[in-house]
């Protein structure tokens, strides 16, 4: 197969994949209810905090970036956090209590009832996502996983968006759209 024929495949199948979440009403409707959810927070004064792995760990300090700064136009920060890149935090935490209290320990510490928590994770199982479920809950802090199509630990959130995939890149591909589309949402809510 030629590069370029390789090249449009994969473009195809991530056009396939954006496709089916665009048709998925209620997974339409599910963004849009976060986004609220995410409008209502900042109004009363909390933030986003945003967390994943690897890949996801970059894709979390993207959204925070994007909140904190501007995404269309200039406007008012908005309070948001990546708990995924502070390396001091993260050995620290990863020393003395182990990686899977990574953002648990996080959300206890800077997290507020009425924050709202975007785990990412491609394939819903990472153990320091799920231990960030039982700090949430015990602060008060609404918790949102984007996940892959496979059931999995995350599952236990409070909203799960599933990508309709199994594909890492895909996956990761929409994680990023969701996230640029709740960002929108939320910019175009409170400043508009």
């Amino acid at each position: 197969m030629k590069s370029t024929e390789v090249i449009k495949a994969q473009m195809a199948e991530s056009i396939r994949v954006k496709q089916a979440l665009m048709e998925d009403e209620s997974l339409m409707e599910k963004i849009a209810h976060i986004a609220s959810l995410m409008v209502d927070a900042y109004k009363a004064g909390h933030k986003t905090l945003w967390a994943g792995n690897g890949g996801s760990a970059a894709d979390a300090q993207h959204m925070a970036g994007e909140l904190v700064n501007k995404f269309c136009f200039d406007r008012p920060g908005l309070a948001a956090l990546s708990l995924s890149t502070d390396t001091s935090i993260i050995t620290a935490v990863g020393n003395d209590y182990g990686f899977e209290r990574l953002f648990a320990r996080q959300v206890e510490a800077q997290g507020c009832p009425g924050d709202v928590f975007i785990g990412i994770s491609t394939s819903g199982k990472s153990k320091n996502l799920v231990e960030a479920l039982p700090a949430c809950r015990a602060k008060g802090i609404t918790s949102v996983a984007i996940v892959g199509a496979n059931p999995c630990p995350m599952d236990d959130y409070d909203y799960v968006i599933h990508v309709p995939s199994t594909v890492t890149p895909r996956i990761q591909e929409c994680q990023t759209l969701i996230g640029h589309t709740l960002c929108y949402l939320v910019e175009q809510a409170l400043f508009a």
